[in-house]
């Protein structure tokens, strides 16, 4: 019966490295979000709390979600999780 391949625990290293790329990434984040909020509110006469925190949240969360994937993404390929896959053979090929 075939085995599992063990899974392959990250060091405290790699895990401490990913951690601080996302404080870099939140960081990043939360200064667009400023920025964004900063020009909308300074082209707009009238402006509402409600789109200026719309605009804020929207810009930051998204900033963030794409910063994240890509870390995650980058992380993911150094460490050395996508070797077996990129490497992958079907057993039942039918050609």
């Amino acid at each position: 019966m075939p085995q599992p391949d063990p899974v392959r625990r990250s060091t405290y290293f790699e895990r401490r490295r990913l951690a601080r790329a996302i404080r870099w990434v939140a960081f990043f984040a939360l200064a667009t979000a400023i920025l964004a909020v900063l020009l909308v509110s300074r082209n707009i006469t009238g402006w509402h709390p409600h789109m200026i925190i719309a605009t804020g949240a929207g810009i930051f969360f998204a900033v963030l979600l794409a910063g994240s994937l890509m870390l995650l993404i980058f992380f993911s390929s150094s460490s050395g999780y996508d070797d077996e896959a990129a490497h992958f053979q079907p057993e039942n090929d039918d050609q």
